[in-house]
């Protein structure tokens, strides 16, 4: 198992170094590739929600990105209370690092920096965010050994495609340089993502688990991935598209600034969720499908062509 080393006497004592980490033989039955394998479908349709290339695009309002901060606040507060309870449990213990990943305080940083030092007055969870918020409670207090899904979904993933994210909030939302309002995507304790990630990883494989257990763990991240989509879909419908973005004839409409045609995609259903599409009810034209940008920064050109938001 890769290890990782503290710093020497006087030096910096919460960040955490690592020995050189050489690629092991890797099983098909390791957890780690179990989820990689499990939850591709999953990681698809994750990054291909409207919400997630809209943010890509650099096409996010200020206080829609605040809701979303908020609701990573709520995730994340009910994610690591869970993992504190649970930080001496086998089925877990390997996988806390406290120090290393938390990010509860860094967004309580962002919280006070867009909403002022009554920000805890001025948020609240919405009601995506608390069916995911009390399906990590349940698990934390009922199925421990799931919690690995969660923290597997949520830290890898911010580790990789978050990286990218940052980029593009900063930019779009002009933030400042000293990263008031993306604390959350800075891992300050962490000296080397790509190693952490790879010990994370040899971390999980060496967990000792049934076949049982690895197959339920795996279901659990793709309920996590369903759970985050919920997010992005009730926040991409608080903010309906205005009619001036509306796209109804692709030979005559461009994407702003591209120069590139773009096609234009079907509305989005606006009726009850339990019935089926074509009942009568209206529904909202969605803006047209953008078909790249050649000044784009090649890395989020390269996550809306590709897809990296994956752990």
């Amino acid at each position: 198992m890769p290890s990782a080393l503290e710093s020497p006497e006087g030096g910096e004592e919460d960040v955490l170094h690592y020995e050189e980490i050489e690629d092991g033989a890797v099983s098909p039955m390791d957890l780690s590739e179990l989820l990689k394998e499990g939850t591709k479908e999953s990681h698809d349709r994750a990054e291909n929600t409207q919400f997630v290339k809209d943010f890509l695009k650099g096409r996010i309002k200020k206080e829609l990105f605040k809701l979303a901060t908020v609701a990573l606040y709520f995730t994340y507060s009910a994610l690591e209370e869970e993992m504190d309870h649970n930080k001496d449990n086998p089925v877990f213990a390997p996988l806390y690092f406290p120090v290393e990943l938390h990010r509860r305080e860094a967004l309580a940083k962002d919280l006070k920096y867009f909403y002022g030092e009554e920000w805890k007055e001025k948020i609240q969870c919405s009601e995506a965010t608390q069916q995911y918020v009390d399906r990590i409670h349940h698990v934390g207090q009922h199925e421990p050994e799931l919690l690995v899904a969660h923290a597997y979904t949520r830290y890898m993933g911010d580790l990789s495609g978050g990286q990218v994210l940052k980029k593009v909030a900063q930019r779009a939302l002009k933030l400042p340089s000293t990263e008031e309002g993306i604390k959350f995507y800075v891992f300050d304790n962490i000296s080397n993502a790509q190693q952490f990630k790879q010990l994370y990883r040899a971390r999980m494989n060496a967990l000792d688990l049934d076949k049982n257990t690895k197959e339920r763990i795996v279901e659990e991240a793709n309920k996590a991935f369903r759970f985050n989509m919920q997010d992005g879909k009730e926040l991409h419908l608080w903010e309906a598209p205005s009619p001036k973005s509306n796209r109804t004839e692709a030979s005559e409409e461009k994407e702003e600034g591209t120069g590139r045609p773009c096609t234009p995609r079907p509305c989005e259903w606006q009726g009850d969720p339990e019935e089926e599409e074509g009942t009568g009810r209206p529904c909202t034209p969605r803006p047209c499908e953008w078909q790249g940008d050649p000044r784009m920064d090649p890395a989020v050109d390269d996550v809306l062509r590709g897809g990296v938001l994956v752990p």
